[in-house]
């Protein structure tokens, strides 16, 4: 669950500026009308009713003007440009309100009575007891400096991978990492679980991640490509969120290209909502055969002479070696169409007729992240760019690949802006231990001293004695929970901050809570991957029971530790909204904007700025500049071009992550003997109208729930085969762990697989108990905790074979969205 968050009981702002409200309220007063002295500065029409107040703020399903009546948030009204506004507006007050909210500081009354180690297997059981913010600081400041002067640096872990709130300044990541930084270093995480084996076998094959790159304008797609291939790609359902505040246009672009009539294919075992709407040809293959198939793509467009050799030639290195795999001139297996029909249950016509689909005119490749989530997850993406390059496409105005159609409305024509930068995290000690992969946490608490390989290097885990966790919820993202349960006994301290009562605080010793991005000024970019606007983001309503921003938090924190004077340099949270905005004035400035001066751009609180877009960001072209001249504009890989064949993966040695795209049979799948005792293969993808496990605790969760539990979605002839219907309540299960789920039966899904989103709230019906199942819908109860391969480590979330039975007996009540005990 991401924090972000606020100051309290003095409501001071960040060290000892002025208070939050007298900030608000002098910035307002400089301009009783709304100044329109800058053509970028726009004003939101609004009549606020009597005795009410309206203001701007934000989260990661859009922009709203705040609606506060007698200091409280009453309503959020959608964004005006919001091309789709999400169901989370209307219900965004809630989280404000929330019973799950942490009120006050806690602690665990075996760690508070006891000390470091006490009863760790209590953690998620144990009572909570109320303490003062003073004793909390104290009690934090003494454990760091307890376990980096007993430990060293590397035992403290700060777990900040992933999301947090929207705001430039108030970044609950950056702040801990600054914190941590100060009092003398820590080990941190690298990767993350979104994306973690394509970032890092992209950078060895084009030179940069990939995944989160803006794509080709969509005006380029819609003018020159003949053919989409969505394979494992559903921008209809996860453009609904964003990293920054999102205006959702990428939606209105899907219509157009509905509209077009584009040939467009969807490879996936689902029948998308992007499918449908885009009118695709549906072709549903077993997950994990991806690059099984994709290599008889390749094969079949040698086969047919199809493949551009001036292309390859001029901009790749090591096509001949993949020719020869494909071939069957290395292994003596040939990759066919038949070959890879037996793997992928598609017929060997199917995938003939894909081949000759996409070698007939201008292709782009949208890729999902969903098929890199899992075993060997490097393979598919390298094939992929591999398919793109053998075709030609890359750089070519509307051909080519791309891995972020899905992602913050990449696509969108980027605007010519001027980007707020954001809090430093700030300079690493000279003695800063080496970052560890992010999704090995539990492998490291349990293992430590032991070496892995990653990346090409040799990483040996540390012993951690204590985690410090904002800004995410471990216990909610990482795999195989009963595994991670055991780990997280471990440790003799574990430090939560948060919002609300997610699992990771259920199992924290110490608990502090952080506030809304509602209850405190900041501000962000909007518009996704176009980077359209900047918005402020006004305080809406005074921080909620003791809660206090991430940073005053820290700071409090770096006063007890020694530094206080130097954590936030003195500085109010006017002072550095002022400077950060003023290093976007200077940018702009730059490049010519007539950007309003900060007192302009806050005094109005329903104004904000809008960017120009230009022609040539409407005519980009992805890579269009490396295709034009490769000399001059290399990609960022040793030979400077597309490494089909990289041989510093090849030189690493690994068996599971060779040097060319390969295919290697997953752990779990249902073409492997584990089939046949647990037949069903379980994907757990983004959800449709939360962000993992965002806002599952709020009333949002009645639109999808089944019987008060997330949905899991069966096909028809499966569930027919268990008596199983849509509101059923079902018990899904492996050797790893169970969970309950309301059935939803469905015609849109291939036989043999389920899916049961991410991200819903863990809920052990034996609280601290290894191995209790989980009464709300968890996935992550029945996921594998490995590596994809040694050299990216990533997650492989979507390798998992689960079976499926109809729950006999009534159903347990659901309290997982409930306060522990003594809070």
């Amino acid at each position: 669950m991401s924090t972000q968050n606020n100051t309290i009981t003095e409501n001071t702002s960040p060290t000892r500026g002025m208070t939050r409200r007298r900030f608000l309220s002098t910035l307002l007063s400089t301009s009783a009308i709304a100044f329109m002295g800058s053509p970028l500065l726009m004003k939101v029409a609004h009549a606020a009713a009597a005795g009410t107040k309206e203001v701007l703020n934000g989260a990661h399903w859009g922009l709203f003007r705040a609606v506060v009546k007698d200091g409280r948030f009453v309503e959020a009204k959608p964004f005006e440009h919001d091309i789709r506004p999400t169901s989370n507006i209307a219900n965004t007050p809630e989280l404000v309100y929330s019973p799950s909210r942490i009120k006050y500081p806690m602690v665990r009354r075996g760690f508070l009575e006891n000390g470091p180690q006490a009863n760790t297997e209590d953690r998620g059981k144990g009572e909570f007891v109320r303490v003062t913010w003073d004793q909390a600081f104290e009690l934090v400041a003494k454990e760091l400096n307890r376990v980096r002067d007993t430990f060293g640096p590397a035992a403290i872990y700060g777990g900040s991978p992933g999301w947090k709130s929207v705001g430039r300044f108030h970044n609950c990541r950056a702040g801990l990492y600054r914190l941590l930084n100060m009092n003398g270093g820590y080990t941190k995480g690298v990767g993350d679980y979104s994306t973690g084996a394509a970032q890092v076998i992209m950078t060895h094959i084009m030179g940069n991640p990939e995944v989160y790159a803006q794509m080709s304008s969509y005006e380029t797609v819609l003018e020159h490509t003949d053919n989409i291939i969505l394979w494992g790609c559903n921008p209809q359902e996860t453009l609904n969120m964003g990293w920054v505040i999102p205006d959702h246009k990428g939606f209105t672009y899907l219509d157009q290209l509905r509209d077009a009539g584009k040939n467009v294919i969807s490879i996936d075992p689902l029948m998308t909502e992007s499918a449908k709407h885009l009118n695709a040809k549906w072709y549903a293959p077993r997950p994990g055969s991806d690059t099984a198939t994709m290599m008889a793509i390749a094969h079949e467009l040698i086969k047919t002479e199809k493949v551009d050799e001036d292309f390859l030639s001029e901009f790749t290195v090591g096509y001949e070696e993949l020719k020869a795999y494909v071939l069957g001139e290395t292994d003596g297996i040939e990759k066919t169409p038949e070959w890879a029909s037996e793997l992928s249950e598609l017929p060997a016509s199917d995938i003939r007729d894909i081949a000759a689909q996409m070698a007939n005119g201008t292709t782009m490749i949208m890729g999902g992240w969903s098929m890199q989530r899992a075993d060997h997850g490097e393979q598919p993406h390298w094939m992929m760019v591999t398919l793109a390059a053998m075709l030609g496409q890359i750089g070519k105005p509307g051909g080519g690949f791309g891995y972020s159609w899905h992602y913050e409305c990449a696509g969108v024509p980027s605007a010519n802006n001027a980007i707020v930068p954001g809090l430093s995290g700030g300079k690493a000690p000279e003695n800063m231990p080496p970052a560890m992969p992010v999704a090995r946490i539990t492998d490291a608490l349990l293992n430590p001293g032991e070496t892995i390989d990653h990346n090409g290097r040799k990483y040996t885990y540390p012993e951690f004695k204590l985690i410090y966790w904002t800004g995410g919820n471990p216990l909610s993202h990482q795999q195989d929970r009963n595994r991670m349960l055991k780990a997280w006994q471990r440790p003799e301290t574990i430090i939560v901050q948060d919002i609300f009562w997610t699992a990771s605080a259920k199992f924290a010793d110490i608990v502090l809570p952080a506030t809304t991005a509602f209850e405190r000024n900041d501000m962000e970019m909007g518009g996704g991957a176009s980077g359209k606007y900047l918005f402020p983001m006004h305080q809406v309503v005074e921080p909620q029971f003791e809660s206090k921003n991430d940073l005053d938090i820290y700071q409090g924190i770096a006063d007890k530790l020694g530094f206080g004077d130097k954590y936030l340099e003195g500085k109010s949270e006017e002072d550095w909204l002022r400077e950060l905005y003023g290093k976007a004035l200077a940018q702009g400035k730059a490049k010519n904007l007539e950007m309003p001066d900060f007192d302009e751009f806050w005094s109005n609180p329903t104004s904000y700025v809008e960017f120009p877009t230009t022609d040539e960001a409407i005519q980009y072209t992805r890579h269009g500049e490396f295709r034009e001249d490769p000399l001059l504009e290399p990609l960022g890989t040793p030979s400077g071009l597309i490494e089909i064949y990289s041989k510093t993966v090849a030189d690493m040695g690994y068996d599971d992550c060779k040097g060319h795209a390969t295919w290697i049979e997953p752990a779990e799948w249902l073409g492997s003997e584990k089939a046949k005792q647990y037949p069903l293969h379980m994907l757990s993808p983004h959800p449709v109208e939360r962000i993992h496990s965002q806002t599952n605790n709020i009333s949002t969760r009645d639109n999808y729930t089944i019987a008060g539990r997330e949905p899991v979605w069966i096909s028809e002839e499966d569930a027919s085969s268990r008596g199983i219907k849509t509101g059923d309540v079902v018990r899904v299960f492996n050797e790893r762990g169970e969970t309950l789920a309301g059935a939803y039966v469905t015609g849109d899904l291939r036989k043999g697989v389920i899916r049961l989103r991410e991200g819903g709230w863990y809920d052990p019906e034996e609280p601290g108990k290894i191995g209790s199942r989980c009464k709300y819908g968890h996935a992550n109860v029945l996921t594998i905790d490995k590596g994809a391969s040694k050299l990216s480590q990533a997650t492989i979330a979507n390798t998992c074979l689960v079976d499926i039975a109809k729950l006999e007996g009534d159903a347990p009540t659901v309290t997982a969205f409930d306060a522990p005990k003594g809070a």
